[in-house]
This record gives structure tokens, sequence and C-alpha cells, in this order.
């Protein structure tokens, strides 16, 4: 039996995951999905020193709390940086990290570093504006490759803002996470934010896979994405 604990990326919760969670347990698996610190269902214990730290305890809390072991860790986009983080702390307990359409850092590097030129712009700007400094807003739904209504008002009723610290702290990094093997699933049919971050894993040797579906895998493609994940855990 593998654990797998289901990261989120900004301004979601662990419901994100409520359409691929049964797909493995139905395989066998245990699934953690946490929500992060100041998000969603954990909104009320949003502040301005919620970063990138914050949100790797977070999972590095829950993963001891369970006693798990042989965790395949999988982070969605923004949490990419919390897998990586969470590696370097904890290898020990890890199979695999897996980056699905999510950033790639390294010591030193802080998310909104790693985004394009011209969509990291606009999150500063966003910040600047309606997010008052601290949070980053939510988003449009269809720029991230969401189309059909169904999960618009799904996923638009439940996101919330996100804190701009944890897009501006950088990783500190021992070096440990190396350990750890690694993979990258893109997702190819929306804008392609993390197409270089897919090159950056490629150039390592990770084996990188592909879901023709937006950005939002979990919600718009499950079952295509449990098949992935599961086959991730088993190579």
């Amino acid at each position: 039996m593998t654990n797998f604990v289901l990261i989120h990326g900004a301004w979601h919760g662990g419901w994100v995951w409520q359409r691929v969670a049964p797909l493995l347990r139905a395989a066998g698996h245990e699934v953690h999905a946490p929500t992060l610190t100041g998000v969603s269902d954990r909104a009320h214990l949003l502040s301005p020193s919620v970063g990138l730290s914050t949100h790797a305890q977070d999972v590095v809390a829950l993963i001891e709390a369970h006693d798990l072991d042989d965790v395949v860790l999988v982070g969605h986009s923004y949490a990419g940086q919390v897998v990586t983080a969470v590696a370097d702390r904890v290898p020990e307990r890890l199979a695999t990290r897996v980056y699905l359409d999510a950033f790639v850092g390294d010591d030193g590097d802080a998310a909104i570093d790693l985004l394009p030129e011209q969509v990291a712009h606009h999150y500063r700007e966003s910040v600047a504006g309606p997010g008052f400094g601290w949070l980053i807003p939510v988003r449009s739904l269809t720029v991230l490759g969401v189309s059909e209504q169904a999960d618009l008002d799904w996923l638009g009723a439940r996101l919330t803002p996100h804190p701009w610290l944890t897009y501006t702290e950088p990783l500190r990094l021992s070096g440990n996470h190396d350990a750890v093997p690694a993979a990258f699933v893109e997702c190819t049919d929306w804008m392609r934010v993390f197409r270089t971050q897919a090159g950056k894993a490629a150039e390592r040797g990770w084996p990188v896979h592909h879901v023709a579906t937006g950005h939002e895998a979990m919600v718009t493609a499950p079952k295509e994405l449990a098949d992935v994940l599961l086959s991730i855990s088993t190579s």
C-alpha cells in the first residue's frame, strides 16, 4: 500500500482532490489531502505571515502525526515548492515526489521568480491593488483551462485569496530532497505556464508525463490523472 499525500495549489483546498482520491483508494492506497494554512476551510488562519515555510510545516506535521512512510507526495502548481521543501526535511518518509504542472525550485528560488515574466507581472499588479499588498486574488478559471460550467461553478464557489508570502519566500534547501525520486506531470491543453518547469524536470532525467487537459487536472481529468499517479507509484 502506498500513502498518497496530495497538496493543492494556490486558492484551493484539500477538497479539490475529491474526484481523484476515491480512485486511488479504490486501488488499495491511503490518501491524505490536507488544506494548507490560510486558505479554504483554514482561511480563518490567514495572515500576512503565512508563507512557504508555514505550508511546508503543515505537510511535515501531517506526515509525522500519521506516521506515514512510503509517501507519494504530489504537489499541484504552487505546491511544487511545498513538495521540494518537505522532501528536503523528511526524505526518509517519501517514496516519490510528483510535480503536477508545478514549480521545480532550487535553493534560493521563490515561486514568483519561476513564473513567466508576463504572468509574474500580473500577479504583482493584482497583489498591489485588490490584494492589499499581501494577498493574491483568485485568478480566472477560464485562463487556467476550465471550460465546463459545472466545473466553473464548483471551483468558483470555493476558491479563496492566497497569501503572497508563499510566492516571495525562497526555498532554503540542504540538498536532502535530491535523494527522493521525482516525476513531473504536465497539463497540455491550456497556456502551459509550467512548460519551462517540465523542461527543467526532463533535463534532470525525471520521467515527464502529459495529461491532455487544463491546469486543473484533478477536476477536469480525474481518471486520467489518477492513472498517471498510480503508474508513477509503481514504477
